[in-house]
């Protein structure tokens, strides 16, 4: 679709009466150009998060579910499709229920195209800037791993592409994949002098000393605006922990209360918390921090179009989390009179590359960090006749793919892949290229293995990962998605306890045996020392082999107990 053709489906909405943004007071646009965003207040903050490395336009599939438990069942982000679209008010079949939801997924993404692209989101920054003058650009992190170029470069690429962006704060998680060393070695060079890198709850192991800065004081247009970084806390059990073998993490409430007291005191009149620590714990924490304003979260890639006000003991604090592979950008607006906060404005903006023409800058800039690539990422290795994508609580079209390599090439009974949210999608009849299998799998522990497991083991593994994404307390809630399965048939109640989630194991039609051994491929190990085929290398020679693959129904869990989201 041509950009002009956009504008006119965006016209002929708002001129028949339909929402083309949330109706919520702090959300809407009602103007004729959807990014004319009026500024509103004196302190203007743009957030992006989890861009994964993605420096192009992109396709990608949001969730079709997101389950929530506990007091977060039924509630944002806990919504998909339908209803995200009632809790907001977005019309059906509209730009930004294509945005937000995977209805119609395939259909839309033809209509509407593709989103993100750094020279696309450059070209947003830069208008909303100068709308806002002082404004400050932060990232949430996730940006230097999650592509092909990002991995072979160690993160330079995008390190080169977030100075140009104009990122003025950052904070991290995935970046701690490519190691301490690399990390600091960034910081202290390309980031010096363009992007203060924070990180409240990075200490070193023996003496609890700080890694990084814990926040930055910036003044914008007159007011003191305090930025506390919040890495990822889980970082050491998600990832290797030889990665960052000297130094802790964790959630570090108190650290972090008195950090946001302490700020207060060199006299910030505004208090944000950028966080990398996934839309739940920052609900969680915003109930039991006080004196944080606004939590600008990332992780869980979650795109919530409003801000949520946690009530708190000193006043509330507002929860946001901006999506993630470029593909939204928030805009938090405050008026703060008097050395206090009497009004905001928040809205979730996608980035749609057919609306936003590309800076020129940037993309010179990407054409040449691509260039030494260009001709290995666009190697074509088969087709797909169905969307191909990874996001949701379980397996993803593109996860049984992975899967499916991994069975056949090792001959396996059962595989497994992690629950990683990072991923780009595929259109019916596209071609998988090397660089949308790399989108899926360029990690710097790429290793394949093969391990001969009992049926209670498995079983241990899966209620494993279960507890980390189903526990009701956020703060016990430490990996990603579910680990996806392939030749295996289970039942899974999110609502159970520890021990009593996973049940009803088949291969084949048949129970497991507790104590029979299995065969059993995955990929992605934490133990130091591993070794394997790369997972790229064992899913690219199967891809050529089958050069048209079947788009399947995911293999996903028989829920017990669980409702309709719709």
């Amino acid at each position: 679709m041509q950009r002009r053709d956009f504008l006119y489906l965006l016209a002929t909405a708002s001129a028949a009466g339909l929402p083309i943004a949330p109706r919520d007071s702090r959300a809407q646009s009602d103007n004729g150009d959807f990014y004319d965003v009026p500024p509103f207040g004196n302190v203007g903050l743009l957030h992006l998060t989890d861009c994964h490395a993605q420096l192009l336009p992109i396709y990608y599939r949001e969730p079709d579910i997101n389950l929530g438990v506990g007091a977060a069942a039924g509630k944002p982000p806990h919504l998909t499709g339908e209803a995200l679209l009632r809790a907001f008010n977005i019309q059906r079949s509209s730009p930004q229920a294509y945005a937000f939801t995977y209805l119609d997924f395939a259909h839309a993404a033809k209509l509407y195209g593709k989103v993100g692209g750094f020279a696309h989101l450059a070209t947003l920054v830069n208008k909303l800037r100068a709308q806002r003058p002082g404004a400050l650009l932060l990232d949430g992190g996730d940006t230097w791993q999650g592509s092909a170029s990002a991995l072979w470069t160690r993160g330079e690429d995008m390190v080169q592409a977030a100075v140009a962006l104009g990122v003025d704060i950052m904070t991290a998680h995935w970046e701690f994949t490519y190691g301490a060393p690399r990390v600091q070695e960034l910081i202290d060079g390309r980031l010096r002098g363009h992007i203060d890198f924070v990180a409240q709850n990075v200490r070193t192991s023996d003496f609890g000393d700080p890694v990084f800065a814990s926040h930055v004081l910036r003044e914008v247009n007159g007011v003191p605006v305090a930025i506390i970084g919040q890495a990822f806390p889980y970082t050491p059990i998600a990832h290797p922990r030889h990665f960052v073998p000297d130094w802790s993490f964790g959630i570090q409430e108190e650290r972090l209360q008195g950090i946001a007291r302490a700020v207060r005191t060199q006299g910030a009149q505004v208090v944000i918390l950028l966080s990398h620590n996934g839309m739940d714990v920052d609900l969680k924490l915003a109930s039991r921090v006080t004196g944080i304003d606004a939590i600008l979260g990332g992780h869980t890639h979650d795109g919530v179009p409003a801000a949520i006000e946690v009530p708190n003991g000193s006043g509330r604090t507002l929860v946001t989390n901006a999506g993630s592979h470029g593909k939204f950008l928030g805009v938090l607006d405050l008026d703060v009179r008097g050395r206090r906060i009497d009004g905001y404005r928040y809205r979730l903006l996608p980035v749609f590359a057919n609306l936003l023409a590309p800076d020129r800058q940037m993309q010179q800039l990407i054409e040449r960090l691509r260039a030494p690539f260009a001709s290995r990422l666009s190697e074509p290795l088969a087709r797909t006749d169905g969307v191909l994508y990874r996001r949701g609580n379980f397996n993803g079209t593109f996860d049984d793919l992975i899967l499916d390599a991994l069975l056949e090439t090792y001959d396996a009974q059962i595989a497994l892949s992690p629950g990683f949210r990072w991923g780009t999608s595929v259109l019916p009849g596209d071609t998988i290229t090397r660089e949308a299998l790399m989108n899926m799998t360029a990690i710097t522990y790429p290793y394949t293995t093969v391990s001969d497991m009992t049926g209670a083991a498995i079983k241990a593994v899966l209620e494993d990962v279960c507890d980390n994404l189903f526990n009701p307390d956020p703060y016990y809630q430490q990996g990603g998605d579910m680990v996806r399965v392939g030749g295996l048939a289970y039942s899974c109640n999110p609502y159970e306890k520890m021990g009593r989630r996973i049940g009803d194991l088949r291969i084949n039609g048949k129970p497991i045996d507790p104590n029979g051994r299995y065969k059993v491929a995955g990929w992605a190990p934490v133990a130091e020392g591993a070794s394997g085929t790369p997972i790229w290398d064992v899913a690219e020679t199967w891809l050529k082999q089958k050069n048209v693959v079947v788009a399947k129904k995911p293999n996903r869990p028989l829920l017990i107990g669980v409702k309709s989201e719709e």
